[in-house]
């Protein structure tokens, strides 16, 4: 690609951290026609992800926004071009031209063939793999000063696992995984963590399972915005180095678990 839209990191290993949302740039071609503020995009954007994602061997970083191609969506809906596709949220000054949408699409295309490349060489390699694939969720939509989300609903962590077809084989690794991160120090509070309440796991995820189950399993963590405010795009520092620690504890269990995953049928 003339302009590079993710970054592989790292080496190819068992467990790998993505960061599909975290990127921020847009193509200068489009920055004149975004109707956006970077504000706007950055509300709804996943930054600090990539952070999130440094401990882990092998990492996939997005480096782009989502509104000019979102990774993490089937092909036909990867580029926003109505307000529906994006919360209501106009993105465009004008309409995209066949022109800008097929270099999108390209842009996407080279991305699944890049992640085809990259996990057909883990597979060769390990046999068995997991993803952290990372995001963060918004929980204080209706304003700067409006009350928050109900927490019932919208866990500290939300485990995305819907889109395995082969969850018995992974069950137990999952269990172990979202009772480490609960177990967590977190300034001496215990996380919320609960599997598919808010997300089940998005396109991304669906891929992985789709071409490498039952040997590949994505856990989709979604972090909700806890850690930042989500209408300044200010983050607590001290927060995304203990969660960048979350994410250094929760590796080492998940190699061992790797070991003793049942035989696949």
């Amino acid at each position: 690609m003339e302009t590079l839209f993710w970054i592989i990191e790292g080496e190819a290993a068992p467990i790998v951290a993505t960061a599909i949302h975290a990127g921020h740039e847009v193509s200068a071609p489009l920055l004149d026609k975004m109707a956006l503020t970077e504000d706007e995009r950055l509300r709804e954007e996943d930054p600090f992800t990539d952070i999130f994602a440094e401990p882990a061997a092998g990492r996939v970083t997005a480096t782009h926004s989502r509104f000019e191609v979102d990774l993490n969506r089937p092909r036909e809906g990867a580029v926003y071009q109505k307000p529906e596709d994006a919360w209501g949220l106009h993105v465009w000054k004008a309409p995209l031209t066949k022109e800008e949408l097929a270099h999108s699409l390209r842009v996407y295309d080279a991305f699944y063939d890049a992640m085809r490349n990259f996990f057909d060489g883990i597979v060769q390699q390990y046999g068995d793999f997991v993803v952290l694939d990372i995001h963060s969720y918004n929980h204080h939509r209706k304003g700067p000063t409006a009350p928050f989300d109900d927490p019932e609903e919208n866990p500290d962590i939300n485990l995305g696992t819907e889109t395995n077809p082969a969850l018995a084989r992974w069950r137990r690794l999952i269990d172990t995984s979202i009772d480490t991160m609960h177990e967590f120090d977190y300034f001496g509070r215990h996380l919320d963590v609960r599997e598919n309440v808010k997300f089940g796991g998005g396109y991304f995820a669906q891929w992985v399972h789709d071409n490498y189950a039952p040997h590949g399993c994505v856990l989709s963590i979604e972090f909700k915005k806890f850690f930042m405010d989500e209408w300044t795009g200010s983050a607590d520092e001290k927060q995304l180095e203990r969660l960048k620690e979350l994410i250094a504890t929760l590796i080492p269990v998940l190699e061992k678990e790797l070991k003793e995953l049942p035989d696949v049928a």
